[in-house]
């Protein structure tokens, strides 16, 4: 099945987690093969975000469920799953005996920045499709500051943003 290949390729050729996978899923799914509109690839993060369990196995699910219902959702899934897991056996197979290796501990030095930027890109993009401006930027830095530096948990503030969704949208207004 073709959405097996597509997360197997973006299992397989991301590094750093989840987030990290974000801009390779988007170019994938929403440039590449039109899967999911960039509104619904927003929608999408926040909730695979939000659900328990893995971000990125998340976001695999509900694209593969979306294109081929359960038979998509398992295979998205296990695309996701298992260029990981059999990288993760490999690098611990090893790296027990290299983990002191001047030239690996470089290689994870350097792999560190790229990581970040891989996830500041979909971050903006992101940022952009949900509309947020000049005007809206100080909610989600407020979120970041209290996640960050005051360690509140995200639950709490998924738990929030719920509940002044609803109150907005019990005053017969929709978030612009």
């Amino acid at each position: 099945m073709r959405v097996f290949f597509v997360f197997s390729k973006i299992g397989l050729f991301t590094l750093g987690g989840g987030y990290a996978m974000l801009p390779l899923m988007e170019r994938e799914i929403v440039d590449a093969r039109a899967w999911l509109t960039r509104q619904e690839f927003l929608d999408l993060v926040a909730v695979a975000q939000a659900a328990p369990g893995i971000f990125a196995v998340n976001m695999a699910i509900f694209t593969g469920y979306k294109l081929a219902q359960t038979r998509g959702a398992i295979s998205a899934a296990l695309g996701a799953v298992l260029p990981s897991f059999f990288i993760i056996l490999a690098v611990a197979l090893f790296f027990h005996a290299y983990q002191n290796n001047p030239y690996v501990v470089r290689i994870f030095k350097g792999v560190r920045p790229a990581v970040v930027a891989l996830i500041a890109v979909p971050v903006l993009r992101l940022a952009k499709t949900a509309n947020i401006t000049r005007k809206t930027l100080w909610l989600p830095v407020v979120v970041a500051l209290a996640v960050w530096g005051l360690h509140v948990s995200p639950v709490y503030i998924i738990l929030l943003a719920g509940l002044g969704g609803l109150c907005w949208g019990a005053r017969g207004e929709a978030p612009k």
